[in-house]
């Protein structure tokens, strides 16, 4: 990674600052991620919204952020961190404004694509900004500020977007973000120095990055539609996947500088690290989808005390994720990897009760019991996963397996609730909504499980001296579109919690 021509020191007022736009700027993506859900049922009561569009406007910002995230962090390196930065905070400025005046479902969804552009903008160029623009001693230091601000963004998120649901509008959960925003924007363009990576050589794949879209975008449409467009739509969208699927891995064994180094998943470890991930953060989405949903409509909940029950998520990942990383250091990952996903599985049937009536001694004993176990293996999962790669490819395999953490809640999302049977407004029925919610956790606890047999036969038990993927040599471009930012994979559509 090229410096900057100017470093920081946090003990001078421009480093303060540069330090206090990337951490905000960041804080404000976690934010407007972790609320969204929370909002959901008041969404669809005042826009007369069907479980699909809501899905939509979730999923729309996670397509665009899971399909383009890589593409934020090379154009970073390519033509300068700081205006890709500033770029991004403008962008997602502009779809958080536009958010807060949509008058239709469709309106909603087309603006929330328009955040999740931005965001796969900003988001790689946090950490990109702090490794290239403070001096070398303080770097460890400013990177300690920005997760620990981040994980306290995550944490207040359901406090703060609850509250604004109960007692203003849900209109307000985007609106929170202008101000922010140009405050950030402000910040950026006075106190951080440009930088950006020399010596970059030959073509952006760009072909890689449209084909990445169209897979996912087609594969989501499929996916979420409940009939409407009959048999034949869904069916041709379901080929156009599979056809830009295949075509991707044609064009990144081909390309010079491919956006998705192939080679990589020559490492056992690292497939199966992607793997697991895949099915435990596509569980994750799915159960904070279903769970705020199930304790407004059944349960009778407020919007702010809905937000509230993913709090043991927060607080344990921020007190114990340390923890886990030095178990894993000691014994592997292998174990954690294993027996995390199985505790979560475990909490999750523990929530199979919540339905109408339910009191926090119905929800608390399996958000705790998840909790632990996510812990328990997402610094292990990082680790695994930067590990697995040569060193020279440690950024895009961070990158890598943010994208498909992202990729598998996207995914989950769109597919889980006409497959139990809620569709339309079917979700605004208690019994329905009960039925489809406990069925669906029921899957999630499977992904879960699923998860961690993968774990344990696909690390093997020499995973604690994992070894970089076979023929994965000289960079590429994207391992500027990683920025080297070694945070563990979203958490809640969207949001990004610290390692």
């Amino acid at each position: 990674m090229t410096e900057a021509s100017t470093q920081l020191s946090r003990s001078e007022t421009r480093g303060k600052l540069a330090l206090a736009a990337v951490t905000l700027g960041s804080g404000v993506a976690i934010l407007d991620g972790s609320v969204v859900n929370i909002a959901v049922k008041a969404i669809g009561t005042e826009l007369e919204a069907s479980l699909a569009q809501l899905q939509w406007v979730i999923n729309g910002y996670m397509l665009a952020l899971a399909s383009l995230v890589l593409v934020g962090g090379a154009l970073g390196d390519r033509l300068g961190r700081k205006r890709i930065y500033l770029i991004g905070m403008a962008w997602f400025l502009v779809g958080s404004a536009l958010c807060t005046v949509a008058q239709s479902p469709g309106q909603l969804i087309g603006m929330r694509v328009l955040q999740g552009i931005g965001a796969a903008l900003l988001t790689p160029g946090a950490l990109s900004i702090i490794q290239s623009s403070f001096v070398p001693s303080e770097r460890a230091a400013a990177i300690g500020t920005w997760a620990g601000m981040s994980g306290i963004a995550a944490a207040i998120g359901p406090f703060i977007g609850g509250w604004l649901v109960d007692n203003a509008s849900w209109r307000w959960i985007f609106a929170i973000n202008i101000p922010l925003c140009l405050l950030v924007i402000g910040m950026a363009w006075w106190a951080v120095p440009e930088s950006r990576a020399d010596g970059i050589r030959g073509r952006f794949d760009w072909t890689g990055a449209v084909l990445t879209v169209i897979a996912l975008a087609a594969l989501t449409f499929a996916l979420t539609d409940e009939g409407t467009w009959g048999r034949a739509l869904p069916t041709i969208a379901y080929a156009v996947a599979a056809a830009a699927a295949v075509a991707f891995v044609v064009v990144e064994r081909r390309v010079g500088r491919p956006l998705v180094p192939l080679s990589l998943f020559g490492s056992r470890v690292f497939s199966a690290a992607n793997a697991m991930t895949f099915l435990v953060y596509g569980a994750l989405g799915a159960i904070f989808f279903f769970l705020v949903i199930q304790l407004q409509v059944s349960a009778g909940w407020s919007a702010f005390a809905a937000g509230l029950s993913g709090l043991p998520v927060t607080v344990a990942l921020m007190l114990l994720s340390s923890q886990a990383a030095a178990l894993s250091s000691r014994i592997g990952p292998r174990k954690p990897m294993t027996f995390g996903p199985l505790m979560c599985a475990a909490g999750v049937l523990a929530l199979l009760r919540v339905g109408a009536g339910s009191t926090w001694w119905d929800v608390l004993p399996g958000m705790v019991m998840f909790a632990l176990g996510l812990s328990l293996l997402v610094s292990p999962l990082t680790a695994a996963v930067l590990a697995a790669a040569p060193g020279d490819h440690a950024g895009v395999a961070s990158g890598i397996n943010n994208a498909v953490a992202r990729a598998g809640s996207l995914l989950a999302v769109a597919a889980l609730p006409a497959l139990v049977g809620l569709v339309g407004d079917a979700y605004q029925d208690p019994v329905a909504m009960t039925a489809g919610y406990r069925t669906s956790m029921i899957v999630c606890a499977a992904l879960l499980a699923a998860g961690g047999i993968v774990s344990w036969f696909g690390l093997g038990s020499g995973a604690s001296g994992v070894s970089g993927a076979p023929g994965a040599s000289g960079p590429s471009a994207a391992d500027e579109a990683a920025a080297r930012v070694t945070t563990t994979p979203d958490l809640s559509a969207g949001s990004e919690e610290p390692r």
